[in-house]
């Protein structure tokens, strides 16, 4: 089912640019076309792109009625209105949620959190949760990475009383909902200097907001920068302009001083405390915290990332991993059976799309079935099933193609919908299926292009051995945090043999440890692992060479980092004769 990966080199960047940059900051050429691919060819430049600094933060009154927001929290907490924050079950919802809560909660006593649940209520502001904020006296809500669409639910609670903020992140509609205030960087009327931003970012923007204007130091806003990197992290928004600063100095604080819950979750996920990275949390933090929510609740997530005690954090965080280990076994399951239905003709689609259906598949689980169907066949996935009497789903999409454009040309026969070009969340009822992924694999046929159509490695840079030094390596780890618009730089090795170490690792042998060699460098031997790439182990193992692509990380081990190789894909030559 895996499709052959094409690998592809980039354009090499200005070379004039490169030399002049190579020579200016005194690195390896390799890195400074790095830099230059980056955007980044001044010295200048590369000071502040190795060097982030807070300062560099936006103001956020330049985002469309942030002093209306302000304004009206700060009224509400020197009035001792009850304030509720209001979010979004998943990690940035979640975090979102857990940063504005707890740097309310240092200045009010009135304020509560509220995660709607994903199957009794569904996505965004729900009926259920603005009669929860009336029958408890809440008379203002700040909704977080989620409201944008909640125009009908808006008058709703302005019906009894309840004025709404809105922190959201995605793309709006034309008629924007009546609140207070709609803090959205994706507003078209919004000129704030940049727009992608997570829900957790806009949430940060509005607390510091709130402190610059109230004469609150900034840095009593540091503690609250874990979680947003952990959003940023695993939301997927890029990691460049002011999220490279949240995310580096988010790193930072979670490395050095994490609060509770995630210093809990850390250990439980089996992670080197003080060491961690983006992957650590793309793969490992996000996924269990998600699994609250998915699972069980997502509020067990805030109440974990508020924990004001280790026993409390150590409890909520095994809870919510064993949640994690369900998921896991579920996702397996909806996986092989989605599988089999593909193998046995049961595609909804014509085959452009992947679109499969099971009225009993687990609702919580359905996105991370759809990029496992992404990983199998490449094509844009849907993958739904039944809740509350309406077919609900995720899709999730192939690099370039805008996945939430096609969802989006289907509104009319939908319930609801939402989220992003790769990934999107929907609603529909079951006599509208039929219809809908008709005209979805209809708009992908006519939407999707050859270069979309199988996947591909995008290559920096082609690497000798002999220059991974200690210090080409020090300043690599610089270019992080790594993520959607800073890439971890990958590079290619060609000619390379294992030194007859290789070996099969893994529960079911489907990874390979290696101890590799460039053929004109015998004495140089660098350690690699190659996730679910066993198919190769023969051919290596008998002598022969391979070419690679891969990324540089740092692995450790009982406290003692190692140098390695994270290969991406092998390609095997022409065996020794």
């Amino acid at each position: 089912m895996d499709k052959d990966r094409e690998w592809i080199i980039k354009d090499s960047a200005d070379s004039a640019t490169v030399s002049r940059l190579s020579s200016e900051l005194g690195i390896d050429p390799v890195l400074a076309e790095l830099l230059v691919l980056r955007g980044v060819n001044t010295f200048d430049e590369a000071r502040a792109f190795f060097r982030p600094s807070l300062s560099g933060l936006h103001d956020p009154f330049l985002m469309k009625d942030m002093d209306a927001a302000v304004e009206r929290v700060h009224r509400a907490v020197v009035s001792g209105e009850k304030i509720l924050v209001y979010g979004d079950y998943d990690v940035d919802g979640t975090t979102a949620v857990s940063l504005v809560y707890s740097f309310l909660k240092d200045y009010t006593d009135s304020v509560d959190f509220y995660i709607p649940d994903r199957y009794d209520e569904g996505y965004g502001v729900s009926v259920k949760g603005i009669s929860w904020a009336e029958e408890n006296g809440f008379t203002l809500i700040i909704t977080l990475d989620c409201g944008i669409k909640a125009n009908g639910m808006v008058s709703l609670a302005a019906s009894k009383g309840i004025d709404v903020i809105i922190c959201d992140h995605h793309l709006p509609e034309n008629d924007l909902p009546a609140a207070v205030a709609v803090l959205d960087p994706k507003r078209e009327d919004c000129n704030y200097p940049f727009d992608d931003l997570s829900g957790c970012g806009v949430g940060f923007k509005l607390v510091q907001g709130y402190a610059a204007r109230y004469g609150i130091p900034f840095d009593s806003l540091l503690p609250l920068l874990d979680l947003t990197v952990v959003s940023i992290a695993s939301d997927l928004v890029s990691v460049t302009g002011e999220n490279r600063i949240l995310a580096h100095f988010g790193l930072r604080r979670f490395n050095e001083s994490p609060r509770l819950g995630l210093l809990a979750m850390t250990r439980l996920a089996g992670l080197e405390p003080a060491h961690l990275t983006i992957d650590d949390i793309v793969f490992k933090i996000g996924p269990r915290i998600n699994a609250a929510g998915r699972m069980e609740s997502g509020r067990m997530s805030v109440e974990l990332l508020t924990a004001t005690d280790g026993e409390t954090a150590a409890k909520i965080a095994g809870e919510i991993n064993e949640y994690n280990n369900e998921r896991k076994s579920i996702d397996r399951e909806i996986t092989r059976s989605a599988l089999e239905m593909m193998q046995a003709g049961g595609n909804l689609s014509d085959g452009h799309a992947t679109i499969v259906y099971d009225p009993s598949w687990h609702k919580g689980v359905v996105g991370i079935v759809a990029s496992r169907l992404v990983e199998a066949f490449y094509k844009p996935t849907i993958v739904l099933t039944m809740s509350n009497g309406m077919v609900t789903g995720s899709a999730r999409s192939v690099q370039g193609f805008d996945l939430y454009g096609a969802i989006e040309s289907c509104a009319d026969i939908l319930e609801n919908f939402g989220g992003h070009i790769y990934a999107a969340g929907l609603t529909l009822r079951e006599e509208n299926l039929k219809e809908f992924c008709r005209r979805i694999d209809e708009y992908i046929g006519n939407a999707m292009i050859q270069e979309m159509a199988a996947p591909a490695i995008n290559i920096d840079a082609k690497l000798d051995f002999s220059r991974i030094t200690p210090k080409f390596f020090r300043i690599l780890k610089q270019f992080q945090p790594f993520g959607p618009g800073n890439s971890t730089p990958v590079f290619m090795t060609e000619n390379v043999y294992d030194n007859g170490n290789g070996r099969k690792v893994g529960a079911e042998g489907s990874h390979l440890k290696l101890e590799l060699i460039q053929e004109d460098q015998p004495y140089r031997h660098i350690s690699a692992i190659a996730f679910n790439k066993s198919s190769h182990f023969d051919h290596i193992r008998a002598g022969n060479p391979v070419d690679i692509c891969y990324s540089i990380v740092e692995n450790y081990y009982r406290g003692i980092a190692n140098l390695q190789l994270r290969i991406k894909d092998i390609h095997d030559r022409e065996e020794i004769i």
